[in-house]
């Protein structure tokens, strides 16, 4: 396992904290309202600025409008962005799903056709998967697409669809043939969510925001150009397309992790015990503070072990779910231990007196849905269990 960077990559970094260094507070500068790194019109806006200034597309190739930078510096490029603040970006299902998944499945004119327009963020994509009878189990979907004529008619109902309310396109899994095995009648589908017949309800969440989304497809017609490979081979690109979901896809979360039990440290410094010193010198504390300082560690060497099997270009295997399983988990507890700290603090926080107590309450209730998301935590030990462990599926 390749453990850090090269010299070269090193130098390369160096130059991308310069930029973002320089660009980023310039941004913050020009910006009217209050930063919220949870509000989507200043992610969007962040996202725009970056893609405008060139830096989208980083391992497409040149040939596509890409850089073709190798992993490494793809890698290096979402640590540094990462590692000044920055809020992650709306469009990420876009860029670090849709995308490579096109470049690989997808023709040449659904490429000429889609891909520019993640390349500047103009359009913004969401994922048509889950459904209210079909979440963890996606190959017991039930929305259906039948071909008439010059197009598919979609009829179904997809739930959890985040930024769907905000998305420009979504691509669909839908079923295109009832009688065949379950993970064989499927196809992949891009729509363009202006389409007649679509229809999204906005889901309040704990945290009061509406990230995701209820979509109703009533009769859409879809051109046949909007097939992405062949029809009934869409599970292959979903299963490529969860590769990708579970590779850089969460480097930026990784750095923030590591940030996150340094910010931890410091609010137990900061908070008092009735004994009159400080709770970061409790003895249960500072066992809690340190067991979370060994998850962010292995999480890192994990995503040098996932990056050097990609590097010696290894078939997507289980580290992802491995990753994922862990810094979603790890993250729950972390934010368990911040309210902890925080005890009355957090009702402050919750009715907004409190700011700094705001900001951990919304991450907390946030963390609720990280062990359901981008696959549930008992979906990814039963991919562990299979596929690292050799045992028997179910």
């Amino acid at each position: 396992m390749q453990v850090g960077y090269s010299a070269e990559d090193e130098v390369f970094r160096l130059t991308l904290r310069e930029w973002f260094e320089s660009h980023f507070p310039r941004f913050l500068q020009q910006w009217a309202g209050r930063p919220d790194p949870n509000d989507l019109t200043w992610r969007r806006a962040w996202e725009d600025y970056v893609c405008q200034s060139g830096w989208s597309g980083l391992g497409w190739p040149e040939k596509w409008g890409g850089k073709a930078w190798p992993l490494t510096r793809q890698a290096i490029f979402h640590e540094e962005q990462a590692r000044i603040g920055a809020p992650l970006g709306v469009n990420i299902i876009g860029h670090g799903i849709l995308a490579p998944t096109l470049i690989h499945f997808a023709s040449d004119a659904q490429k000429a056709r889609y891909l520019p327009g993640i390349l500047s963020n103009h359009d913004v994509w969401c994922q048509g998967y889950s459904e209210p009878g079909s979440g963890s189990d996606l190959a017991s979907l039930s929305t259906r697409a039948e071909k008439r004529g010059d197009c598919y008619v979609l009829n179904g109902h997809k739930i959890w669809t985040s930024f769907a309310h905000i998305a420009d396109y979504c691509f669909v899994l839908a079923r295109t043939d009832a009688n065949a095995q379950r993970h064989k009648g499927i196809s992949f589908f891009l729509v363009d969510m202006k389409s007649a017949g679509i229809r999204v309800s906005p889901i309040q969440q704990i945290t009061g925001e509406n990230d995701f989304n209820e979509v109703f497809f009533e009769d859409v017609e879809v051109p046949l150009d909007a097939l992405v490979g062949q029809e009934n081979e869409g599970w292959r690109l979903a299963m490529a397309a969860a590769s990708f979901e579970r590779g850089t896809y969460f480097i930026p979360r990784l750095v923030r992790f590591a940030q996150e039990v340094q910010s931890l440290h410091q609010l137990a410094a900061s908070t008092p015990t009735a004994q009159g010193s400080s709770a970061a010198h409790d003895p249960h504390m500072r066992r809690e503070l340190a067991k979370l300082a060994v998850d962010s560690h292995i999480l890192r060497l994990k995503g040098y072990r996932a990056l050097t099997n990609a590097l010696r270009a290894g078939p997507p295997g289980a580290e992802g779910s491995s990753t994922k399983l862990h810094w979603s988990e790890a993250h729950q507890k972390l934010m368990n231990i911040s309210m902890e700290l925080l005890s009355e603090r957090a009702l402050q926080g919750s009715t907004g007196k409190d700011a700094q107590a705001a900001l951990w309450v919304r991450d907390y209730l946030w963390t609720r849905a990280e062990t359901i998301l981008a696959g549930t935590s008992e979906v990814q030990r039963n991919i562990l269990a299979e596929q690292m462990l050799g045992l028997p599926k179910s």
